[in-house]
């Protein structure tokens, strides 16, 4: 991924990732909203020093030890997740064991063809980049194992309206831990519901979301899935003391820290 701005802009990386919400959309892989969800969530980063704040690590390694200790582990993508992190992602979910199963709002035969056929292309991708910590043979295998989810909903999410409540039986519909990244506040509210163990990403921890969530990580995806990636090759026992609205005010604090120090 290349972009024009110089490489030592201090904003470097922002750039980059509004270039691949931006090439996503052009590829039909996003909604027309994407672009302002992603200013939005880019707003709350530049607040908290674009950095993972000590709360955000520590909610990490929980979602590390709660997706590692599932019986049925899953990774629900949507297109900004997609666009940004999909690659990392299987990398996770191969060192989890958890299935990926893609699931949109806008939902249409033609975006859905995109989004399955760019996570076929980067799960062959990622199976050839063997990460140092294991055999490429094992490897081969565990990412081959991940099975990719989202084309045939046959299951749907009880006292949830409209297409985000299509899913598969056997994936989200039968997870006991589902990571939910920059997911909708109703979704998220009737994943709770159901008894599952939800773990959010999101930036704004003052969201419904946030909110809702049993561990909700305050952070910039793509930096919390290469930190959960580390956490889950050595995850610690999931902490049944967890104290989900505790970090979500550490959160807050940094974000008004951060305002006042712009001002």
């Amino acid at each position: 991924m290349e972009h024009a701005a110089d490489s030592t802009h201090p904003r470097y990386n922002s750039l980059l990732k509004r270039k691949m919400i931006e090439d996503a959309a052009k590829i039909g892989m996003l909604a027309d909203s994407a672009l302002i969800a992603h200013g939005r969530g880019e707003a709350f980063d530049y607040l908290i020093g674009e950095r993972t704040i000590e709360s955000a690590m520590d909610a990490t390694k929980e979602a590390a030890a709660r997706l590692c200790a599932a019986e049925r582990p899953v990774i629900s993508l949507n297109g900004n997740v997609m666009a940004l992190a999909a690659k990392p992602l299987l990398r996770c979910a191969a060192v989890i064991g958890a299935d990926v199963e893609v699931n949109i709002f806008y939902r249409t035969p033609e975006r859905m063809k995109v989004l399955m056929e760019y996570l076929k292309d980067a799960h062959v991708e990622i199976a050839d980049q063997t990460p140092p910590e294991f055999d490429a043979e094992v490897w081969q295998k565990m990412v081959v194992e991940v099975r990719l989810l989202g084309n045939s909903p046959d299951g749907r999410i009880p006292g949830l309206e409209g297409p985000r409540a299509n899913c598969h039986s056997d994936g989200i519909l039968a997870s006991d831990v589902i990571l939910v990244p920059l997911e909708d506040g109703d979704r998220c509210e009737a994943l709770v519901e159901m008894g599952k163990d939800v773990i959010v990403v999101d930036l704004n921890p003052l969201s419904r979301s946030a909110k809702m969530a049993k561990v909700t990580v305050v952070d910039e995806l793509c930096r919390f899935a290469e930190n959960l990636y580390v956490s889950c090759l050595n995850p610690a026992s999931p902490n049944d003391n967890w104290d989900n609205p505790k970090i979500l005010q550490t959160a807050l604090e940094e974000i008004i820290a951060g305002a006042v120090e712009s001002a």
